[in-house]
């Protein structure tokens, strides 16, 4: 065996993804690794057999069977066109598998097809989120602007986290966060440029918050971060760090950067606190913020 075909072997079984080649009948000729960690087909199973033979038997989300007529790998050896689809396979144990399938053509030396290549990447997990994702909305939790936790969510987050505190401890802060000048990106841009601006802001906090923290759009350009298990000062560095990301990034609208900063105000909870007490004292503190400039913190 040549040095290339022992790296080119290597390489299909160390994928992530599944893999598996057929011949122009579609007789599968190779199976690797993951194609049997998300199968629960081994290769010596499959190998030899049709991939149409109750071992995949892709299926749509509508059920059809893409084996009869609509199979992506075939098609693609038809026509040498590359797909991508989402569809569910067959698991050995009877369950089905959601799976992102791509497919490609193998050629000889001189072009002709002699066979087809599909590489199946288990998207379960995904599934999942989204699963979770069409709950949050239908529960009414999710903003369906920014995709963040909704003022309804962050208020039983809200009773959560003071029951944590008020049994185990735990103490926890809360950032109040507005967008400056936001009114200006609305009136200046338009209203689906204010919505660009607020999905940004959005997705550059989230994106860089701890993953047990929440952080969620309160209303309007308001937006309630609620920060687990941190002393006032660890609150304040994360408050501030998430004001530099902002304020250190851009939104490109056609030729034009637009810069956005945010005010935030930032308080620890006491045992005294309710909710509205809490929320209260960091909206006072965010327009301490606004009033000495904007673009800033104010710890309190």
């Amino acid at each position: 065996m040549h040095l290339d075909q022992i790296s080119y072997d290597k390489l299909v079984e160390n994928l992530h993804d599944g893999l598996y080649i057929v011949d122009r009948n579609r007789i599968i000729q190779s199976w690797n690794k993951a194609a049997e960690k998300v199968t629960g087909f081994m290769a010596d199973e499959v190998i030899g057999r049709s991939c149409a033979d109750d071992i995949l038997t892709h299926v749509d989300l509508n059920g059809n069977s893409l084996c009869l007529g609509m199979c992506p790998l075939a098609a693609t050896m038809d026509d040498t066109e590359s797909r991508e689809a989402e569809v569910f396979l067959h698991h050995k144990n009877g369950h089905r598998v959601p799976v992102s399938v791509r497919t490609s053509t193998l050629t000889d030396k001189s072009g002709v097809v002699i066979g087809g290549v599909e590489l199946f990447t288990d998207i379960s997990t995904l599934a999942h989120i989204k699963e979770r994702v069409k709950e949050l909305e239908e529960m009414a939790m999710l903003d369906r602007l920014t995709r963040l936790a909704n003022r309804n969510f962050l208020e039983k987050e809200f009773a959560i986290r003071f029951e944590e505190q008020k049994r185990f401890g735990v103490a926890f802060g809360c950032l109040f966060i507005d967008i400056d000048h936001f009114k200006k990106f609305n009136d200046t841009h338009g209203h689906d440029i204010g919505d660009l601006v607020l999905k940004f802001v959005a997705d550059t906090m989230v994106g860089n918050a701890r993953p047990f923290d929440v952080i969620g759009r309160w209303g309007g350009e308001e937006f309630i971060g609620i920060i687990r298990n941190v002393s006032a000062g660890q609150l304040e560095q994360i408050g501030n760090r998430l004001r530099m990301l902002v304020e250190n990034s851009y939104l490109q609208v056609g030729e034009q950067k637009l810069q956005v900063r945010i005010s935030i105000g930032a308080t620890m909870v006491t045992g005294e606190d309710d909710i509205d007490s809490l929320i209260k004292r960091a909206d006072t503190l965010l327009y301490a913020s606004k009033a000495a400039g904007r673009n800033c913190l104010t710890m309190g």
